[in-house]
């Protein structure tokens, strides 16, 4: 094997590192949701300033570099935590894979590569950058004084839709804030189902969760409520937005999926909250986007 060769698997093993670091699979939950507002925003606008590929490549990177620097600050910022509980010991820091030097290092590229993005995209989405990477990179340390935690993380990724749509249009409109409302008590929800494998190691050193707070129980009781509320938000955008068949499909599948994932975890089995958490919220996401771009596109 060439030097270069060595060179070039050694480069690419450090790149599978920083997106494991970042759980680069986990954008499945958000990035659809911007994909609904962006195709929102370019159906409603009368004009659009500038070509619709420059404005979404644009949208994509943002949600990309925002979320990559949220998930690495969290996993710089928890390393210790980390690297004491035994789900989680196994994760790049804690294991020695990535230094926290250039973990912190990756959190301020991704941070500066946002900015940069959302300064070609419009002023107000440049300003409004700094509001977005104060609340996803706070999000890391809510955990240390409230069980709120779960409710932080939701409006992190409910900034998805609105963001994607102002990225358009550059104004606020009520049918993409109601989305975000719909990923905000979603993403809360099955939160709390993750946080439940923690409980008693968030006890032990006395981190905050809502699992940790009220019990497995009555934690998944919360969640359920949470995703009511999801469902109500998403039944009211449909109703407010007047779409079509199309879209009623794609609700159908979202609720099915949040009822489903209820279904698969229990107080005293955990055995199934990985399947809770990434394959239902994934196909929810995935599909329920699908189905609201072919009714904005081709409404029946």
């Amino acid at each position: 094997m060439s030097t270069q060769q060595g060179g070039a698997i050694k480069q690419l093993g450090t790149w599978k590192r920083y997106l494991s670091l970042v759980k680069f699979s986990h954008t499945i939950f958000a990035m659809p949701f911007a994909m609904i507002g962006f195709s929102l925003a370019i159906v409603k606008s009368q004009v659009i300033q500038r070509p619709w590929w420059e404005l979404l490549i644009l949208v994509v990177l943002c949600m990309i570099f925002a979320r990559s620097a949220a998930m690495a600050f969290n996993r710089w910022l928890d390393a210790k935590y980390d690297a004491m509980n035994p789900r989680t010991a196994i994760r790049e820091i804690p294991q020695g894979l990535i230094t926290p030097k250039n973990a912190l290092s990756f959190v301020i590229i991704n941070c500066i590569a946002f900015i940069f993005c959302c300064y070609f995209i419009n002023k107000i989405c440049l300003w409004l950058s700094f509001v977005a990477l104060f609340v996803i990179l706070f999000y890391s340390y809510t955990k240390r004084f409230t069980a709120l935690c779960h409710l932080i993380l939701g409006i992190g990724l409910s900034l998805a839709p609105i963001g994607a749509f102002l990225a358009v249009t550059g104004r606020f409109e009520l049918l993409p804030l109601i989305f975000s409302f719909t990923v905000l008590f979603w993403v809360s929800g099955f939160d709390i189902i993750y946080a439940l494998q923690d409980e008693e190691f968030d006890k032990t050193n006395l981190l905050w969760s809502i699992p940790a707070i009220v019990g497995k129980k009555n934690a998944l009781l919360i969640s359920k409520i949470l995703h009511l509320l999801s469902a109500i938000c998403i039944i009211s955008a449909g109703i407010y937005g007047q779409f079509g068949l199309y879209y009623w499909i794609g609700v159908t599948v979202f609720v099915g999926m949040l009822i489903y994932q209820h279904s698969l975890v229990k107080p005293n089995d955990l055995s199934r909250v990985n399947l809770a958490f990434m394959t239902a919220n994934g196909i929810a996401s995935v599909i329920f986007s699908i189905f609201v771009m072919l009714d904005l596109f081709f409404k029946v």
